[in-house]
């Protein structure tokens, strides 16, 4: 088992060279130079990811979280939280919108508990990294214990682990767990420094009154818990979520070997901020599939460096927008590595910005 801090060691630069030798083959291409768009810097950012001026993405991951949070105790959310452990069921069973969309781009899903409140009894197909039943009410003091912090990102850089031995090229984040928009919005506020109220959201789809009513929570959670915004592990520990932790963990142990990482969403997209707090170098490895409905999205990826290449009004997590994101970085790569050049095809008569310099 790697630890934490020796994955965070091994996280390095993209590499330069692959980059620029991805960016010469898109100019040779047969196509106008940068007439493919993002899909041409895509391709670019993965060689420098993987360090391969020639990807390959065959072997794609989803991976899961779910887990319970304590402040959904404090009417947050529109639906109960027995619906956390419900939905884990229906990933299991092939049901939820994830699975399908993991069939469309044949990708498997890794389903983990991190610490759904009754937990499981053992299940094929679902990894148990349980934490606890749950983290504690934020809004009454600090979500979990620092050790707790710590083994939730543990438990991400394992899991990765893991799934490199079975065969993974890339890695897409979900997650599930009623509540945990709330906890999102503690982070993306406390990192970015932004006010709660333009940072909260709607939800599971909470009307006017109830959104006012979650916004005074959040409030309420950072003054009690005064989280550091310069401190990441301080800040998951105090309004965290065992499952953004994992997320955190995971993404951070990608990079470490290489691996590019789609995030989803709102949730996904405050692991993320905890992951770079941890690790600086982590968001050259980062791809942003999709802006959220949530408000406070974009605000994170700003802060994180980070254009979504979608914007579809999404907002359900699971690991849905991260599984078109892998379509577009799948269909990325194989422009890059497998349309023919102007030499290939025999296109002699080419721009001057074209040309082979």
């Amino acid at each position: 088992m790697t630890s934490l801090d020796q994955v965070i060691s091994k996280v390095s630069p993209l590499d330069s060279s692959a980059m620029a030798a991805a960016r010469e083959r898109q100019a040779q291409l047969t196509k106008p130079r940068g007439s493919l768009g993002s899909l041409e810097d895509l391709a670019v950012q993965i060689a420098g990811i993987t360090g391969n001026a020639m990807p390959e993405l065959t072997e794609k991951v989803i991976l899961t979280m779910a887990a319970d949070h304590g402040v959904a105790a404090e009417g947050v959310s529109l639906y109960p939280q027995a619906v956390t452990g419900q939905m884990v069921y229906n990933f299991l069973k092939g049901g939820a919108a994830i699975n399908v969309l993991a069939r469309v781009i044949n990708a498997r899903v890794v389903i983990v508990d991190m610490g759904v409140i009754g937990g499981f009894p053992p299940t094929d197909n679902l990894v148990c990294k349980m934490i606890d039943f749950g983290t504690a009410d934020m809004a009454q003091g600090p979500a979990m214990t620092q050790a707790q912090a710590m083994d939730s990102l543990q438990a991400g850089v394992d899991i990765v682990e893991k799934e490199l031995a079975a065969g993974m090229d890339i890695m897409g984040t979900g997650e599930m767990g009623i509540g945990n928009t709330t906890a999102a919005s503690a982070i993306i506020a406390t990192m970015t420094g932004k006010p709660v109220s333009s940072v909260a959201g709607r939800g599971t789809g909470i009307e006017e009154k109830q959104l006012i009513h979650k916004i005074a929570i959040i409030e309420r959670a950072l003054s009690i818990n005064r989280p550091d915004p310069r401190d990441a592990m301080d800040v998951l520990a105090k309004v965290g979520g065992f499952e953004i932790g994992g997320l955190a963990g995971a993404m951070i142990a990608c990079a470490a070997n290489r691996l590019p990482v789609v995030i989803d969403g709102f949730i996904s997209g405050s692991a993320a901020l905890i992951a770079a707090g941890l690790c600086p170098q982590l968001s050259g490895y980062l791809i942003a599939s999709h802006l959220s409905a949530e408000n406070g999205h974009g605000l994170c990826l700003d802060r994180l460096g980070l254009k979504p290449l979608l914007s579809l009004n999404m907002r359900l997590g699971e690991g849905t927008g991260a599984a078109l994101g892998i379509f577009l970085a799948e269909a990325a790569v194989k422009l890059h590595t497998q349309m023919a050049t102007f030499n290939q095809a025999h296109i002699t008569d080419i721009p001057e910005g074209n040309k082979q310099k």
